[in-house]
């Protein structure tokens, strides 16, 4: 076999392949053999018919296209690692030539990984957010807890902001009573705003019995959307009651004797919170400005794949389960189709361009992964999916993606390295030491998804694991 490789762009090449046919005896006889198994001639027996026989009976060429394509991927295979070269996708191919019992001469382009050259990334410089925990957040957090810790009493009059109402509700549009637009017994708060529009005006002042309507656009159900009459009849009050703040609610709410205890391990959360909230932000930051520096062409087959996808994803998973479609989502967000499409181009570049880039200082920095590592990186993932470890773990194995994760480990621990070599500071101007954490340059790594073969694979492992 003969190849030689023809550079198209910094993306995509051209392969021309010639094979001696002496090279195709494999593929003949394999091709013979499966037809041996299809067809029926009457005088011999199924799998027993002669090559010549075949010929005469279903013709050469059939014989020749059936060789050909089962020929056709083991030739490409070994032209690219002849060219030493690291493919993106699948090839097009065309055959140019086909001499029976001479030759066979086929071209195939195909994206490939473009040469990269790392910048000089000693230099940059970020800001993050200051390392500060105010009186303020501390006693909100414990106010958090306190609510957790309310108490519900009934009452005997009128409904106000912060009760617990139960109401029954019946909605109508077009004067009809919807099918799924009664609902009995519903417990609400009121000022949460979990239900209706309007419905926090409406029981507002309402005693145990009585009764309002309101119009409101319905969020959800078979007339979502659409403007409702809707009747609310408070069957109970009750108001909730929160406990003192004192070593009383310290010892009932934490393991702690004391309030100042508890309000101490309150800080101490919020600054530890704090602290990876302010490495994710230093690692997204410093990548920005590491693919502002670096020259990355961009594939465009792979690009378009990595948009499609991305489109695909969102309207068939994430919308699809918020019961949107795409017309509803824009009109929500505020955005023409146009501004929608050059987003998603936008971020797919940006994924695109990170996963080369790390995947190039991976190979520079000569960066490994251990076992360990692989290990952590797994339960994070399997946490973020819903599923178990061992779910997981299974699924990944399974899928064939552990050299996916192991690729987003690598690239966790390439963002680290040039985090390291940056100087970051805080919004007063002191040097922050982020202590060297991988996990948040692997999720910072991971705040723009992987390229569209990589999410393939992903969504096989979830699908099967449903399976």
């Amino acid at each position: 076999m003969k190849s030689a490789v023809e550079t198209l762009n910094p993306t995509r090449v051209r392969l021309s392949i010639e094979v001696p046919f002496e090279e195709l005896k494999d593929s003949l006889d394999a091709a013979y053999k499966k037809i041996n198994q299809q067809v029926t001639v009457k005088g011999f027996r199924k799998g027993k018919i002669p090559a010549r026989v075949i010929d005469q009976r279903f013709g050469r060429g059939a014989v020749l296209e059936e060789a050909v394509n089962d020929a056709l991927p083991k030739f490409y295979t070994e032209a690219v690692n002849e060219g030493e070269l690291n493919v993106l996708g699948q090839p097009e191919v065309d055959i140019t030539e086909l001499k029976d019992g001479e030759l066979l001469a086929f071209t195939a382009e195909v994206d490939v990984r473009p040469e990269i050259e790392i910048p000089d990334y000693s230099g940059i410089k970020v800001t993050v957010d200051a390392l500060e925990v105010t009186d303020e957040e501390v006693e909100k957090a414990v106010e958090q807890l306190r609510e957790r810790f309310a108490a519900t009493n009934p009452v005997e009059r009128a409904a106000a902001d912060g009760d617990v109402v139960t109401i029954d509700l019946q909605a109508k549009v077009d004067g009809e009573v919807l099918e799924d637009g009664v609902a009995d017994g519903v417990s609400y708060t009121i000022g949460s705003g979990e239900l209706l529009d309007g419905i926090d005006e409406a029981v507002t002042g309402l005693e145990a019995g009585g009764e309002a309507t309101f119009t409101s656009q319905l969020k959800g159900g078979s007339a979502e959307g659409k403007d409702a009459e809707v009747t609310v009849k408070v069957t109970a009050v009750a108001a909730r009651e929160l406990p003192e703040l004192d070593d009383d609610f310290a010892q009932m709410a934490s393991e702690f004797d004391t309030l100042e205890e508890l309000k101490a391990d309150s800080r101490k959360r919020l600054e530890t919170t704090k602290q990876y909230d302010q490495a994710t932000q230093a690692q997204e930051r410093v990548l920005e400005e590491l693919l502002k520096l670096a020259e990355v062409p961009i594939p465009e087959k792979l690009l378009a794949d990595e948009v499609q996808t991305r489109k695909h994803n969102l309207e068939h998973h994430q919308l699809g389960q918020m019961g949107l479609d795409l017309e509803k989502y824009l009109e929500i967000q505020g955005k023409t189709l146009e501004e929608f499409e050059n987003e998603t181009s936008e971020q797919a570049i940006k994924g695109i361009k990170t996963q080369f880039i790390l995947d190039e200082l991976v190979n520079k920095e000569k960066l490994n992964v251990n076992q360990e590592e692989l290990t952590e990186h797994l339960m994070r993932r399997a946490a973020s999916s819903g599923m178990s470890p061992d779910q997981f773990a299974q699924a990944v194995v399974e899928g064939g993606q552990v050299p996916m994760l192991v690729g987003e480990v690598a690239r966790g621990k390439a963002l680290a390295v040039v985090v390291e070599a940056a100087k970051v500071v805080d919004t007063n101007g002191e040097v922050v030491d982020l202590e060297d954490d991988e996990e948040a340059a692997e999720a910072a790594a991971e705040t723009t998804e992987a390229p569209a073969e990589d999410k393939a694979e992903d969504k096989k492992a979830e699908e099967k694991n449903e399976a």
